[in-house]
């Protein structure tokens, strides 16, 4: 059920989308879907909470690994593209949400969190002297997470890269820059 919510939402619009538009799609009454959860909204609660779970463990498991800021920052990033690539239509409308109502916002105050939970990995990158210090931490994170989340706009599982070539690519692009090094002399 809420597999096919999600698609209804990102098809719709989560505003768009009516009860009646979910039991249809589901071929199932109002009453049923009722008899399982309280509402459209526990349904985007839901689906929020399973992009964001999937982030916030990411983001733990790479406080906890060992090493340099700049190793856990890539870490995050790796970590997070397989969890877009797990979980897309649902990190796809996370990234929709614009705080409407009670669980956008606290959909929103999560992602603030995790924004800023990667704001301070990079400005500690940048302290142990890993990270240019010429850009702000916040800028920094929001350019390098702005790689990870715009692959739900083009991204399709049957596509020739997987999660762990996505993964490398932007990690490539992002901690080893676009020029080729043999061509600088590097």
């Amino acid at each position: 059920m809420l597999a096919v919510a999600v698609t209804v939402f990102n098809e719709r619009g989560y505003d768009g989308t009516s009860m009646d538009d979910l039991a249809r799609r589901l071929g199932i009454s109002k009453s049923a879907i009722y008899h399982h959860v309280t509402g459209k909204d526990e349904l985007l609660q839901l689906a929020v909470d399973r992009a964001l779970d999937g982030l916030f463990a990411a983001a733990e498991e790479a406080a906890a690994a060992p090493g340099r800021a700049i190793d856990r920052l890539e870490h995050l990033v790796r970590a997070s593209v397989a969890v877009l690539v797990e979980r897309l239509p649902f990190v796809t409308l996370l990234l929709r949400v614009r705080g409407n109502t009670a669980v956008e916002k606290r959909a929103l105050a999560r992602r603030r969190e995790f924004d800023r939970l990667v704001s301070g990995l990079v400005a500690q990158a940048e302290a142990e002297g890993d990270i240019r210090p010429d850009i702000d931490p916040a800028i920094t994170a929001r350019l390098l997470f702005g790689l990870v989340n715009s692959l739900v706009e083009w991204y399709r599982p049957r596509g020739r890269a997987g999660g762990a070539q996505l993964a490398d690519a932007i990690s490539k692009v992002a901690f080893d820059g676009l020029r080729n090094p043999r061509a600088t002399g590097g």
